[in-house]
């Protein structure tokens, strides 16, 4: 049997195998088996109660979704206090995704969430919904943040970086220079889409997040060019569906993989491939995951 498990920072996965921030939760103990997953990571939490965006919130569209949900969520004090406990009963690492407006937002929400048992934080400096959350634009601003967010918390820190960049790989540089353990990429990418009865937007917000198995071959570059100047672990994102499309990410250079507009298709999809990656390994002769991480040959 090989060797499945990875290390961010000091917190160590049995597998590469992750959930993604609002995709899941909980409710998914009904569908599948959780403990079998590496890791499950919270909706983004903010300091302060929010609303979210105006209805509608979400559309398919050809090979996958955009979603313009706006980060709406109960805030940090009441998702602690009602929320947290029954995430933490799941018995599997449980990562807190914090997003904010500003730096000193994700300071405060991240501090009173370091006294709680979660494994981890990923910084959610991306999200294409809301105004100010998108300090991954900007090296010197992500840099100068990633920096203020490890001075208050000893639990390891994953950037989740936005595609919708002129350069990842400066972005990317900054949060591995700012301290992060890992960086995780992508988020969604801009798009929308017309309802012709009226010509106007079928998102309340006008403009959403695409994400589904259209993005795919986009993650997959974005990963590859970060991979080229980062020496911490990736976590890749983007449309992966089945085993071999975590494979090609963990080829591509991710040592990690989230999966998310798909558990609303097949809740069990993230144990089919922790158990689809397992099984590669054992007919390809790999005795431990590192030895598939970065193998690409070119």
């Amino acid at each position: 049997m090989a060797e499945l498990s990875i290390r961010i920072g000091e917190l160590e996965l049995k597998n590469p195998v992750i959930l993604a921030s609002g995709t899941c939760g909980p409710e998914l103990a009904k569908f599948t088996e959780l403990k079998k997953i590496g890791a499950i990571i919270t909706k983004s939490v903010t300091l302060d109660p929010m609303l979210g965006n105006l209805p509608p919130r979400t559309v398919e569209v050809c090979g996958g979704m955009l979603n313009s949900i706006g980060l709406e969520n109960p805030g940090v004090h009441q998702f602690i206090n009602q929320k947290l406990p029954e995430w933490l009963a799941l018995g599997i690492p449980v990562i807190a995704s914090v997003a904010g407006k500003t730096k000193d937002e994700y300071v405060e929400a991240i501090e009173r969430f370091e006294s709680t048992e979660v494994s981890g934080f990923e910084i959610n400096v991306s999200c294409p919904n809301v105004k100010g959350v998108e300090f991954g634009k900007d090296p010197d601003a992500l840099l100068e943040l990633t920096r203020e967010i490890k001075r208050v918390t000893k639990k390891p820190v994953i950037i989740k970086l936005s595609p919708n960049v002129s350069d990842i790989q400066a972005v990317a540089l900054a949060a591995e220079q700012g301290g992060a353990d890992a960086i995780s990429l992508i988020n969604t990418i801009y798009g929308l889409k017309i309802d012709l009865t009226d010509r106007t937007s079928i998102l309340g917000n006008i403009t959403g997040g695409l994400s589904g198995p259209c993005i795919k071959p986009v993650a997959l570059y974005y990963v590859y060019k970060a991979s080229e100047v980062c020496k911490i672990p990736i976590i890749g994102i983007g449309g992966i569906t089945n085993t071999p499309d975590a494979l090609e990410f963990l080829v591509i250079g991710a040592s990690a993989v989230e999966i998310g507009t798909w558990n609303f298709v097949n809740p069990n999809v993230g144990v089919e491939i922790a158990d689809g990656i397992e099984n590669y390994c054992s007919q390809n002769r790999i005795k431990d995951i590192k030895e598939l991480i970065g193998s690409r040959r070119f």
